[in-house]
Parts: C-alpha cells; sequence; structure tokens
C-alpha cells in the first residue's frame, strides 16, 4: 500500500518515518524534486543545433547547408550499394555475441592497411597497437585519455580553427589545451608561417593535432611540400603528431593520395597516432565504426599500448559495436567490394568538387566583387566562405539557409538545384563587404 492510500494520520506517521530514513542517508528534508536544481540548460550545439532551426522553418525554399553528413544531387542521404551488397551477407551469417574490448580484429587489420600502407612493415612487425573505437570522436577521446593517463603533464595544441568537438573532447579528459595557427583569413588560405612558427616555440615534446585531409571546417590543407616542413619541424623539437582522419578517400577520391601527409611522417620516422572514421567515406554515420592506433617502437610495446587502450574503452562502454565492423570488414576484405566502394567514394568526392566549381561559377556571374577562388582551392566536405555571423545571420533570416555561423558550408548540402538560390543569396549579404 503507498503512503497516498493510507489514511491521514498514517500518512503523517510514514512520512516523518521516511524524512528519518532520507536523513540518516544525508539527504535530511530535501525534496526529491531539488536533486538536480542547480543544473542550467546546457548551450546548443553549434553544428548541431543548425539542424534543429533547419527542420523547424516552414519555409519551401529553406536550404541546409550546415548538416556534416553526405547528401545526393537531390539532397538525399545515401546508403552506398558496397555497404547493401556487405548488409546482404552478413545478413545470412547473423552474429551478435560480444566483440573482444579491442573490437573486430579483421576490421582493424583492414583499417590500418589503409591509413599505413597495404605493405607497412609496421603492420607485418606488429609494432601498431590498435582498437576498434567509436567512430573518429570515440578514438579521439579513447587517446586524450590514455595521454591525460600516461603523459599526465603534457599539453595537446589544437588548430584554429578546429572541428568545435576537438576541444570538448581533450577538455573532457582533463588534457590542457592550447592553440597553434593554422587559417590564415585574409587569403582564404593556410597561415602556413605561422603554424610552423607555433611549432617552433612549443615546449619540446608537445602534441599536436593535426587534420590529415580535407581540414574541419575550412578545407584547406597544407602542400605535400608544406608536410614535409611540418613534420621536419615536430621531428626536431620532439613532439607527437595525433593525426584525426575523418575524410580518408572522401576529400580527392583517392584514399592513397588523401594518406599523403601520414606517409610523409611514417618516412621520417615518427612515432604517431591516428583517429580513423568510416562515417564519411563509407556513409556509415550512425553505425559509429573507427579506429585508433599507435605506432610504437616494437611488438613488446604495442602489446602494452593496446592492453592500456583497451582498459580505457572498458569503463566507457566494455565493447565496441560489430554491425558496423562487420560492414567495414566484408567490404575491405574482398576484392571486388573494396573495388566497388573506391568507385563510390570518389564519385562522392567528385559530387563535392563539382558542387564547388558551380557555386564559384554561379557567384562570378552574378558580378561578385569579392573573389571566390578558395572555394575551388579548398578541398573536402567543407567550405570556408569568409562570411561573418552577421552576414550568415542575414543568409538564415532573409533566405532560410542554415550553416553554422562561422561561415562554414557543408558543400555536400549544395545541389544543382538549389545552388543558384545559395549563389544569389551569399551575393546579396556579400556585395557590399
Amino acid at each position: 500500500m503507498s503512503i497516498v492510500q493510507l489514511e491521514p494520520e498514517a500518512r503523517v506517521i510514514s512520512r516523518k518515518v521516511l524524512d528519518r530514513s532520507l536523513s540518516s542517508f544525508g539527504v535530511g528534508a530535501r525534496s526529491m524534486s531539488s536533486w538536480w536544481k542547480n543544473v542550467e540548460p546546457a548551450p546548443k550545439d553549434p553544428i548541431l543545433g543548425v539542424t534543429e532551426a533547419f527542420l523547424a522553418d516552414p519555409s519551401p525554399s529553406k536550404v541546409n547547408v550546415g548538416v556534416g553528413a553526405y547528401r545526393d544531387d537531390n539532397g538525399k542521404p545515401v546508403v552506398l550499394e558496397c555497404v547493401r551488397e556487405a548488409e546482404r551477407r552478413i545478413a545470412g551469417n547473423l552474429n551478435m555475441e560480444y566483440l573482444p574490448m579491442g573490437g573486430s580484429m579483421k576490421m582493424v587489420e583492414e583499417t590500418l592497411k589503409l591509413a599505413y600502407g597495404e605493405n607497412s612493415d609496421f603492420i607485418k612487425d606488429k609494432r601498431i597497437a590498435a582498437i576498434q573505437a567509436l567512430s573518429g570522436t570515440g578514438a579521439c577521446r579513447i587517446f586524450a585519455d590514455f595521454q591525460k593517463r600516461f603523459l599526465s603533464g603534457s599539453q595537446i595544441y589544437i588548430p584554429v580553427p578546429t572541428w568545435s568537438n576537438h576541444h570538448n573532447i581533450w577538455r573532457d579528459a582533463q588534457v590542457p589545451q592550447t592553440t597553434y595557427r593554422y587559417y590564415h583569413p585574409e587569403s582564404r588560405g593556410l597561415d602556413f608561417a605561422g603554424l610552423m612558427d607555433d611549432i617552433k616555440n612549443a615546449p619540446n615534446g608537445s602534441f599536436f593535432l593535426l587534420h590529415a585531409c580535407a581540414h574541419n571546417p575550412t578545407g584547406v590543407d597544407p602542400t605535400e611540400e608544406q608536410w614535409r616542413e611540418i613534420s621536419h619541424q615536430i621531428k626536431a623539437k620532439g613532439h607527437f603528431a595525433f593525426f584525426d582522419m575523418a575524410y580518408q578517400g572522401f576529400a580527392s577520391g583517392d584514399p592513397e593520395k588523401d594518406a599523403k601527409s601520414i606517409r610523409i611522417f611514417l618516412e621520417d620516422g615518427h612515432h604517431i597516432g591516428i583517429a580513423q572514421s568510416y562515417a564519411k567515406n563509407m556513409g556509415l554515420y550512425g553505425q559509429r565504426v573507427g579506429c585508433l592506433s599507435v605506432l610504437c617502437e616494437d611488438e613488446k610495446q604495442a602489446i602494452a599500448v593496446k592492453s592500456q587502450l583497451q582498459q580505457l574503452a572498458r569503463p566507457m562502454y566494455s565493447n565496441p559495436p560489430v554491425h558496423g565492423a562487420l560492414i567495414v570488414s566484408t567490404i575491405l576484405g574482398d576484392p571486388e567490394l573494396k573495388k566497388l566502394w573506391l568507385k563510390e567514394v570518389k564519385v562522392m568526392a567528385d559530387r563535392i568538387i563539382g558542387m564547388r566549381s558551380a557555386l564559384r561559377e554561379n557567384l562570378e556571374k552574378l558580378g561578385s566583387p569579392l573573389s571566390w577562388e578558395h572555394i575551388t582551392n579548398q578541398i573536402g566536405m567543407f567550405c570556408y566562405s569568409g562570411m561573418t555571423p552577421e552576414q550568415v545571420d542575414r543568409l538564415t533570416n532573409e533566405y532560410h539557409i542554415y550553416m553554422t555561423r562561422n561561415g562554414r558550408i557543408s558543400m555536400a548540402g549544395v545541389t544543382t538545384g538549389n545552388v543558384p538560390y545559395l549563389a544569389n543569396a551569399i551575393h546579396e549579404v556579400t556585395k557590399s563587404a
């Protein structure tokens, strides 16, 4: 019988008994509803909030160029044919058992080949500690915790700007952060001199977060020669390079080309870390499948490091999900399916590149007084337009075009159908700049 069902006198007695019980646990007379009274609403995520606002807008002309997910030329999500075929094969041999803490060994092995090279000696010599991770975000977070646990006095240098979640990840892992110069607003390109100066002036043995390709949010990547100079300076200072590679294959259409920065560092003798993700290049956004790897001195060290990476994963989620790993290992482990994937990822990359050209051409045809060369000079899913937050606000308020306030355009949201409208709106809000 509940307290509510008791007679009034009995309810009073029961209430006193309950209060005494709570008091014995240090609760006192506090109301149950007061436990979380000091919790304030969290600020909206600057990226995810864009989609929320877009969905709430009833305008038929609205355009979402904030979403970080590939869309076809009709603005629809895409499931790759290689993924559909992998799903068909998996369905005939379902297995819902737990994966080991380190995840699918087959998926990890195939993933390492993409990053380190098909015939990498580092793989053959078993010098790489690697585990399956919850996409790129999870790989970064496990590494941040690993850095904190075993090099607690170290700090991480993060580029300005970067994907906003990078700051959240290392902050919540309690790793001290500082920044290094990367983007040059005036040229809409790389601040190479500032970048090199910051690497040189950082304390010896610092950690540097690098985007392997298709830098998010700017789309600005160093040239091959610049990567060689960056590698040389980082090695001279004894820094550790950690690569976030979220767009391998998706940037240029060629996974080997997109891994060039990593290969340069490997050639120069660095011991690097890499976060890999299959969200973009296989369209497996919701499957959360990725990999974290750390190149070590030898096999013995790799075994020790992997064991610690697994221990960090254990209290977070114990085991990574199996389905996405099966899709990846099925595709990369079959020559025909891998060939199909390489073809499809190039189609996606080429569409993005084509939309860059179309947007620039439309702006130039409108007689824009500004230079839009940076649209086609940049690479990957995002274009760092150079628009101010106030100009972005006008795009949203007057034209129902949604993007993050830093002016980042998701080229995946640009289609042959909406590019004239988008270009005209951009021209209208920037022509007096």
